[in-house]
């Protein structure tokens, strides 16, 4: 995608070479040319899942000479001993804005995947100059005053609601995992084992931001069509009608794309940085 807005609209399709084929647009992904510039990638991570579900792709990107953050959100991952009900999204949004500042980090792809849409949508409104393109993976687009919890399906939002009667500081998710939608069987065990509560006022509070995500001059979303979820398919379709999104499916992989394939979701990332 160039400055002027031109976008090229390509489809990762399930062939066995695993290669890029166009949807539409013009010419070859020249891959090597991308890859021949150092890059600097925060991938912020889901509900339920810290730093640890990037690194297969996180060691790609390095492996190329990148430089990649992958931060666990305050209350999940190695930093779940922080789960609290004093960590809403704010919170999280605080971990990326703080992450790239203390850094001092510049020319930044922020990748989103799936919850961390509402946070890298809220830190964009304050890190947004430090910010050069933006990847939503199967990824939340929210609006102003938009909670989690409105957009959330109905086994979430009782899971929510449940937790709130409890007085517990997580929603828990992710117990057994029996679907291909969400990752192939071969990793189901390592997610569950993983996986932790998740903050509950991140759910409930409401989001503030008045359009920096689509000021952004580079922007790409990937659905994974084979999780479904409406709202990322109308996220989607809104990109695809929005000449300066870049859009692309990957149909054969689940909702935890960086596992099913991290290396074509590696390839994505770089060519969209």
């Amino acid at each position: 995608m160039t400055k002027s807005g031109i976008t090229r609209r390509r489809m990762l399709c399930s062939a066995a070479t695993g290669g890029l084929v166009a949807a539409a647009g013009s010419g070859a992904i020249n891959t090597a040319g991308a890859q021949s510039a150092r890059r600097t990638f925060v991938l912020v991570s889901g509900a339920f899942c810290g730093g640890w579900i990037w690194r297969r792709v996180a060691d790609r990107l390095e492996q190329g000479g990148h430089k990649v953050f992958a931060p666990s959100l305050t209350g999940l991952g190695e930093r779940s001993h922080l789960l609290s009900k004093d960590v809403n999204l704010d919170t999280h949004i605080a971990d990326v804005v703080n992450l790239i500042e203390w850094e001092s980090l510049e020319n930044v792809c922020l990748v989103a995947w799936s919850y961390a849409g509402f946070v890298g949508s809220g830190a964009l409104e304050r890190i947004g100059d430090r910010v050069s393109s933006v990847v939503w993976l199967d990824a939340y687009i929210p609006a102003d005053g938009q909670r989690v919890s409105d957009l959330a399906v109905e086994t979430v939002r009782k899971a929510i609601q449940a937790a709130i009667d409890k007085g517990e500081p997580g929603v828990r998710g992710l117990v057994k995992i029996s679907t291909d939608a969400i990752v192939a069987e071969r990793d189901r065990a390592f997610v569950e084992s993983k996986a932790t509560a998740h903050p509950v006022g991140t759910y409930l509070q409401q989001i503030k931001v008045s359009g920096a995500l689509q000021k952004m001059a580079k922007k790409t979303y990937i659905r994974l069509p084979k999780f479904p979820q409406s709202l990322f398919d109308k996220a989607l379709a809104d990109c695809k009608s929005d000449k300066s999104w870049a859009t692309f499916e990957l149909p054969d992989v689940g909702h935890m794309a960086m596992l099913d394939a991290p290396d074509r979701v590696s390839e994505l990332i770089l060519q969209a940085a």
